[in-house]
């Protein structure tokens, strides 16, 4: 007969999970994840997807003009490259088929359960898992390995000022554009003048009946290289071995060259003087023309690309006003010069919370510490943009600093899946069952990153961005060129890791 183990003996084996890797968002850093692991033939693996269909940002924003600002052919899977785009810069709807394309093509989307939320996650040291709450707690799932590929671009950000809530008419963030709501001879407001305003703002301008573009600080404004893709060139791509990987390398190195002129702000009066041309073509206004030529180093702000915007900031229905926003009152807006400007919509341009990722779910590590905690006392940064020290086997995609101003950040994305990948290999060929970052290899390689980025034009250019958080510190930029964070990324450096041995089997009861 066997004797059991007494109840204080050594428990040897840990629970096992109900998944191995668990990846949350279906954007293209959690689809990317997820077509990789199972091409290395990891298959204990679910997407969890708060929606009910796969696309990130490029669902969930959907704005008139939205399109991509990086060429069609780069902004793209290198693994899956498309040689069918309509145009050099994609339309929103074609950057969303693609994915979902994709999503099918790889056979994903049977890993994917939609309509899931993480609302919270929290590590087990005991069992060497994360425990993850689904949808407020209806449901609950384990893994060892937890992979976020939220991003940057899910949280939006509403000015800060007051009485938002007390407007009368209609208002919403280009995030959650109103497409019932119809502009045709309103009087519009537009709050912001970033990426996501120029590309609307046009749109907006064919409509209304008045627009204001309520202006903080001027972008500098490139025109835009767009144009169809001939279906000549399409056939090319298609049947020509080879060609569709050279042109994607050509864009890819013409981007990247841009980098000298960020690293040496000195440099970017060449495309200074290259944006100014552009608006006095588009502008005769000279009052206007000096609204919109900013007094910061090009690339300090992300440069934006248009060929609509300032031409439709000369219309005469059209205003810019750059008078501070006092309030949003009942009527409109209440400027800083006390003037009230009434408007039926209001329309918020102004972005992402970048700098603030992840503080809105508890992703609770060792010791009770949350994520959001940590990281509003500490700072918003992670080793390598991927492992905070104190939250074991959990892995972030486009994490801090991981951001580019030059280039595609699906390059980025792919550079970080393979490090986690390599992490995985690593844990699996030493038995190892978790992994922390040591803190002061977090803190080593952060003040590298930051040591770097003080003389770029992202830190130093002369402006505040979204770039960086409330205390000026740059926590979204790479500083540098994106091959040189591949190789920072190549291989896992396990040595910078504290790791927790995979537990022995339980060892057989004693036969009597």
């Amino acid at each position: 007969m066997q004797l059991p183990l007494p109840k204080d003996s050594l428990v040897y084996s840990h629970p096992t999970p109900d998944h191995d890797v668990v990846v949350v968002g279906s954007g293209f850093a959690g689809l990317g994840m997820a077509i990789r692991l199972q091409q290395e033939g990891r298959t204990d693996f679910v997407v969890l997807e708060q929606s009910d269909s796969v696309g990130g940002t490029w669902r969930d924003n959907d704005y008139p003009g939205c399109a991509c600002d990086v060429p069609s052919h780069l902004y793209s899977f290198s693994f899956a490259q498309n040689p069918n785009w309509s145009r050099t810069f994609s339309p929103q709807a074609e950057i969303r088929d693609y994915i979902e394309r994709t999503t099918d093509q790889f056979g994903i989307r049977p890993k994917i359960r939609f309509n899931s939320r993480m609302s919270a996650a929290e590590w087990d040291e005991a069992a060497q898992l994360w425990r993850l709450s689904i949808n407020d707690g209806a449901d609950t799932v384990t893994c060892r390995v937890l992979i976020g590929g939220l991003g940057p671009l899910n949280r939006p950000s509403y000015p800060k000022v007051p009485g938002r809530e007390d407007f009368a008419g209609t208002q919403f963030h280009s995030m959650y554009w109103d497409h019932d709501h119809d502009l045709t001879g309103k009087r519009v407001a537009v709050i912001g003048t970033g990426a996501s305003a120029i590309q609307f703002i046009p749109e907006v301008a064919k409509q209304a009946a008045q627009v204001d573009v309520f202006q903080r600080t001027a972008p500098w404004v490139l025109p835009k290289p767009d144009r169809p893709v001939r279906p000549r060139v399409k056939t090319l791509f298609r049947h020509v071995p080879g060609l569709l990987h050279a042109y994607r390398t050509w864009i890819y190195a013409r981007l990247e060259a841009r980098v000298v002129t960020f690293d040496h702000p000195k440099l970017s009066v060449f495309g200074e003087r290259l944006a100014k041309s552009y608006a006095a073509r588009k502008i005769k206004d000279p009052v206007l023309l000096e609204k919109v030529i900013p007094d910061y180093r090009m690339g300090c702000k992300r440069v934006l690309l248009s060929n609509n915007y300032l031409r439709a900031l000369a219309k005469d229905h059209v205003d810019v006003v750059t008078t501070p926003i006092e309030a949003i009152t009942t009527g409109g807006i209440r400027t800083a010069d006390g003037v009230e400007h009434e408007y039926d919509t209001i329309i918020h341009g102004t972005g992402f919370k970048v700098t603030e990722p992840y503080t809105e779910l508890s992703i609770t590590g060792r010791d009770g510490v949350e994520l959001a905690a940590k990281w509003t006392r500490e700072g918003t940064q992670a080793h390598k943009g991927c492992a905070v020290d104190g939250f074991p086997n959990l892995f972030l995609l486009v994490g801090p600093n991981t951001g580019l101003g030059h280039n595609s950040i699906i390059y980025m994305i792919e550079a970080q899946v393979q490090y986690v990948l390599d992490a995985l290999r690593q844990m699996d060929a030493r038995k190892v069952a978790a992994v922390s970052v040591k803190p002061e290899a977090l803190r080593a390689y952060n003040d590298e990153i930051q040591r770097r980025l003080a003389t770029t034009v992202w830190q130093d250019g002369g402006c505040s961005s979204y770039y960086q958080d409330e205390h000026g510190v740059n926590r979204a930029i790479w500083p540098g060129h994106t091959y040189a964070f591949r190789r920072v990324v190549r291989e896992f450096d396990l040595t910078n890791y504290e790791m927790i041995p995979a537990a022995a089997p339980a060892p057989e009861p004693a036969a009597v």
